[in-house]
């Protein structure tokens, strides 16, 4: 599979395998069931549990890629992973604990303001700001879809800010590398290099890091309704993937 294919993934992946493995895991949608509120996502004992043993059995490659901030990245995994890439890889934590860095974009003020203007029309609307991207969510005002991604766009051209779009919300972020980008980054050195990258995840904003696993010689796998994807397995939902990861061995 080249960085372009895609294919409509529809059947679960066998028992994972943790000899050799470097897994990579999204978090909202695949280790804890989205929420109407990104607040509303507390940790689960049965995760934290899960990614102790994990560790264990991987030897530290074992990583985190999530649109969350990193502060938000241990919250709810109460500090269990080490490696991290937050804001869709703006952020990345290495397995030492060095912290990659890079600057806001400087357009952040002007999103953040008309996305709160836009919020005022109805309180469903929720603006998130992750400090190198903004977020617009509409899950529990679904009426507000179109209007929000026109605003997106047009604040997009306007500032310079990378459109980043997931389910149920508009987000502007900070041009830079994506969760691909830092999947191909962890696998570049120890403790992920020589080994089988592994990637799960849910949103459009997971396919750069589907199509780096493929290209590294591992695979995706895609959790939530069957769609084209770059991941070459699916799993129904979040209780599966808990379900398959515990079966890991």
């Amino acid at each position: 599979m080249n960085d372009h294919d895609t294919i409509t993934a529809n059947r679960p992946p066998a028992a994972l395998s943790l000899e050799r493995t470097a897994l990579f895991l999204d978090l909202d949608g695949t280790l804890a069931p989205i929420a109407s509120r990104p607040q509303d996502v507390k940790p689960n004992p049965r995760v934290t549990r899960l990614i102790e043993r994990l560790n264990a059995g991987l030897e530290g490659r074992l990583a985190v890629l999530s649109g969350r901030t990193l502060a938000d990245v241990d919250r709810i995994l109460e500090q269990r992973v080490k490696a991290v890439a937050s804001v869709h890889g703006l952020i990345r934590r290495t397995g030492e604990g060095e912290i990659l860095d890079r600057t806001p974009h400087p357009g952040l003020g002007t999103a953040h303001e008309a996305f709160r203007e836009f919020a005022q029309r109805d309180s469903g609307l929720i603006v998130e700001d992750k400090g190198h991207s903004v977020a617009l969510h509409y899950r529990l005002a679904p009426g507000f879809a179109e209007q929000a991604l026109e605003l997106a766009q047009a604040l997009a051209g306007r500032t310079g800010l990378l459109l980043q779009p997931g389910h149920m919300v508009v987000e502007l972020r900070t041009p830079g590398p994506s969760k691909g980008d830092s999947l191909r980054q962890f696998m570049a050195g120890p403790p992920f290099s020589g080994s089988i990258p592994v990637f799960v995840g849910d949103d459009l904003t997971d396919e750069p890091a589907f199509r780096a696993a493929a290209t590294l010689g591992g695979f995706g796998v895609l959790v939530g309704p069957a769609r084209p994807t770059a991941a070459r397995w699916r799993m129904a939902d979040v209780n599966a993937v808990l379900a398959w990861l515990e079966a890991a061995r």
